[in-house]
């Protein structure tokens, strides 16, 4: 018998990944695109590095 899976460690199916060059990222995408759990402060960072680079802060993570 095989032993149940945590769906929460298997890793996210392709087609839900995204860049920023094909749909609009928040900075809470972008938090968590750096494999991070969003916080208060991260996302203000974040919020910042979208300010600046625009759609392409997600693509200096997944290149």
């Amino acid at each position: 018998m095989s032993e149940p899976r945590d769906v929460d460690s298997m890793p996210t199916p392709d087609h839900l990944l995204h860049t920023g060059s094909e749909h609009p990222v928040d900075p809470e995408d972008l938090v968590r695109a750096s494999g991070r759990e969003p916080t208060p402060e991260l996302i203000e960072k974040a919020r910042q590095d979208l300010a600046k680079y625009g759609a392409v802060a997600v693509e200096r993570l997944l290149p």
